[in-house]
């Protein structure tokens, strides 16, 4: 099973960025400009550890593999890009959108046991698949130790 770390700090940061959202979304009625969206894109995640590898699974429906980013650093595996708008309609008197967009950003710790030289990522029908091998397990036989 893949575990990733709790962070309390980051539940903060969400509560915060809300307030944001919302001081911004004031200032866009204050001087006349256009609303911006209440909630930032956050794709569903899906992780699974198979015989050789961990798998990290993304939906990301629409999203070209031009706005999306992999990067391993620290022993830590950052997925990170930027879902345009769609499905706008601008009309006289209404305005829609019902796909959320925005920045997004997801990090995961990995194991000691991966091989991070191999790590590699494929993008298909909106899903992104991040595939993190593990090392080969050496196997520790018994071995007798002669005394001289």
């Amino acid at each position: 099973m893949y575990v990733t770390r709790y962070n309390p700090a980051r539940d903060l940061q969400e509560f915060r960025r809300g307030f944001g959202n919302f001081n911004s979304l004031l200032d866009s009625f204050v001087q006349g400009k256009e609303p911006v969206s209440l909630t930032d894109f956050e794709p569903a995640v899906n992780t699974r550890e198979g015989e050789f590898a961990y798998h990290v699974e993304l939906d990301l429906p629409g999203m070209k593999k031009e706005d999306i980013s992999v990067d391993v650093k620290d022993n830590v595996v950052t997925i990170s890009g930027e879902r345009k708008v769609q499905n706008e309609m601008k009309q006289e008197d209404y305005y829609r959108i019902e796909s959320s967009y925005g920045k997004f950003s997801r990090s995961f710790s990995l194991p000691e046991d991966v091989d991070v030289e191999n790590i590699h990522a494929e993008s298909q029908d909106g899903v992104l698949e991040v595939v993190i091998p593990k090392l080969e397990k050496k196997e520790n036989k018994p071995k007798k130790i002669e005394i001289k």
